[in-house]
């Protein structure tokens, strides 16, 4: 593989709870070996069937309102056409729709550039699944 392109994949033990995990140390951390202070791209993408990537203020309440939005939004409730595991588990396969599993951004000088409250975060509201993937991928 050239130097054009890096990827490492992360293991996130995210919990048997709902949670919004803050990965922008991880991306940072990636980037200072992958890019060298190159320009480029950095794709952050999780293989799983139940959670997604999201630029979100953490910190602040926000990443809470997230979780409390998608339960408004999503119900854990016997509603689902899919209803294997947890009741209410197949709005965690809906998920994607509304939170991708996947997010590029723009890398410069080697730093990810986010806005000043912006954070690369893991969304999983799968209480099933309490070990998760993420790929992170520098094309530069």
């Amino acid at each position: 593989m050239s130097d054009a392109f890096t990827t490492r994949v992360l293991h996130i033990a995210s919990g048997s709870h709902e949670r919004v995990v803050d990965l922008t140390h991880d991306c940072e951390e990636f980037l200072r070996e992958a890019a060298a202070g190159r320009d480029g791209l950095l794709n952050i993408f999780v293989p799983h069937a139940t959670a997604g990537i999201a630029i979100i203020e953490t910190g602040a309440g926000s990443d809470d309102d997230l979780l409390a939005a998608l339960r408004t939004l999503l119900p854990a409730d016997d509603r689902w056409q899919h209803r294997h595991g947890t009741p209410g588990h197949g709005r965690d396969h809906v998920l994607p729709a509304f939170v991708p599993p996947h997010a590029t951004l723009p890398v410069l000088a080697g730093r990810l550039e986010l806005g000043t409250w912006q954070s690369v975060c893991l969304v999983d509201t799968n209480v099933d699944n309490a070990n998760r993937r993420v790929r992170l991928s520098f094309l530069g």
